[in-house]
């Protein structure tokens, strides 16, 4: 019993081993060369929340144009965002309440904050997301959050 487990040991030490050795040389092969070196963490903590909006009605109405769009961002989101946002266009599909599939040209606004200023962002963008959806009779609008490093 006592050599049995004397070379389980051994042949444990030795894979430990083989693994210490050869994992270097294996990462290795994956690259090009010598590893990057780390990164430097630059930048400010931030929030970051993202809003899906689309534009086809439910009720078959006529699409949100551009204009509709943008001046609902200048009156609804400007006000409460003034140090920046981006808007992308977009194409997007999502199945809808009563399980149809649409597919929609689209908006993502995204929006960057300081951490410590989120509790009162977010009844802001809650809001937001409301307007919206009241004003051109949308069932949602999506939001992403992320927290990331910012700087300008």
């Amino acid at each position: 019993m006592t050599q049995r487990l004397t070379r389980t040991r051994v042949a444990l030490a030795a894979a430990a081993t083989l693994l210490a050795v050869g994992a270097p040389t294996a990462y290795a092969t994956l690259g090009e060369g010598t590893p990057a070196a780390p990164t430097p963490v630059r930048g400010e903590p931030y929030a970051e929340t993202r809003l899906l909006f689309g534009t086809a009605r439910p009720d078959g109405g006529p699409a949100v144009t551009d204009r509709q769009f943008m001046d609902f961002i200048d009156k609804e989101v400007t006000p409460d965002f003034p140090d920046g946002l981006t808007v992308q266009s977009g194409r997007g599909q999502w199945r809808d309440a009563g399980g149809t599939i649409g597919k929609e040209r689209s908006y993502e606004l995204i929006l960057l904050y300081p951490v410590g200023e989120t509790a009162s962002r977010d009844r802001k963008i809650e809001e937001i997301r409301r307007d919206y959806e009241k004003a051109f009779g949308q069932e949602a609008v999506g939001r992403v959050d992320d927290q990331v490093r910012v700087d300008f």
